[in-house]
């Protein structure tokens, strides 16, 4: 369901509270912003979405696409 809300002079946005208590964003709630090809997405950074995070990076090592940097000694 799409929902609508205006920005003020100084850049805020009223997020809808059913939004706000099924995502968990409560007063002092930081959220992250992504520029996505068709506009802007907004992620609450609660601890909720940390936790969906674990496990995300536990591989050992780094990425294959990633070279190391020489040691500067």
């Amino acid at each position: 369901m799409a929902r609508e809300g205006t920005v003020t002079s100084k850049g805020q946005l009223v997020i809808p509270a059913d939004l706000r208590r099924r995502h968990f964003i409560k007063n002092g709630t930081r959220v992250r912003f992504k520029e996505v090809e068709d506009g802007i997405l907004i992620r609450p950074i609660t601890k909720e979405y940390i936790a969906s995070l674990r496990g995300i990076a536990a591989r050992p090592g780094l990425p294959v696409d990633i070279e190391r940097e020489p040691d500067m000694r």
